[in-house]
């Protein structure tokens, strides 16, 4: 599949950037959807929006080139390319929610309670996003035989025919779960119980299958022996089940 949508002049427009728009806006859209319902200040929401936005994008390649150097020593303004892919999830989160923080604490507003709002269109542009490393033959998995991969679509089968082998879809197991975790906040967003359940429930759920997706995945950041996204899976879930408990039991304890 051609990775480019098509031309302007000189000026190639690339799926992989008409799919992170995409992803954007409709978590744009969520995010004020969601604020409106939940008495949320819209104003300070969009506010937010422009501030994060290109602090994902920045942290997330930043994350991405700092674990994969090797790759960019020789031709450093490589790294600018993020139309050619390589955007770290983990990278954005940490970017986007540092930039919210001190947002957030200068104007004096409750972080969870801005947190959940945003938590179910993150997860919903993780969805999306995905299907730009389907449109660049990147995250994908390790082999698998041609009677495996035959259960899926056609034009999965012949996007996932890398290097003479067929891999296993990765791509699409994340966007699979992203999706469901999507549809469960949606599902339970009228239910939390206190501010930033959920959020805590995304980190949570989402760093669950990431880990058992990244078991299988080919081009793994490492930190040693480890997998960099497994590390980082394993301690947000440790973190947001401490924190989840700690609110819970503050919440019975009132």
């Amino acid at each position: 599949m051609d990775p480019v949508a098509f031309q302007i002049g000189p000026v190639a427009v690339r799926w992989y950037g008409i799919i992170i728009d995409t992803a954007f806006i409709a978590g744009t859209l969520l995010a004020y959807y969601h604020a409106v319902k939940s008495n949320v200040r819209t104003d300070h929401l969009l506010n937010l929006i422009i501030l994060i936005i290109p602090s994902a994008l920045i942290g997330a390649r930043l994350y991405y080139v700092i674990f994969n150097w090797h790759e960019y020593v020789y031709s450093p303004l490589e790294a600018l390319a993020i139309w050619h892919g390589g955007l770290a999830i983990h990278g954005g989160l940490l970017g986007s929610t540092l930039a919210g923080y001190f947002y957030i604490r200068k104007h004096k507003l409750d972080f969870w309670q801005y947190a959940d709002v945003f938590a179910p269109s993150v997860i919903l542009g993780q969805a999306l996003g995905r299907w730009g490393n389907f449109i660049n033959q990147e995250a994908y998995g390790t082999p698998v035989t041609r009677d495996f991969i035959s259960h899926f679509p056609a034009f999965i089968q012949k996007q996932m025919f890398i290097q003479g082998q067929y891999r296993h879809p990765t791509f699409l197991y994340e966007s699979a779960w992203d999706f469901l975790v999507f549809l469960f906040l949606l599902f339970f967003f009228r239910r939390k119980r206190f501010p930033g359940q959920i959020m805590l429930l995304y980190l949570a759920l989402y760093s669950l299958g990431r880990f058992f997706i990244e078991g299988l995945r080919t081009d793994s950041e490492m930190l040693g022996p480890i997998r960099l996204a497994q590390l980082v899976s394993l301690i947000l879930i440790t973190l947001s089940f401490f924190i989840y408990y700690k609110k819970t039991t503050a919440k019975n304890q009132t």
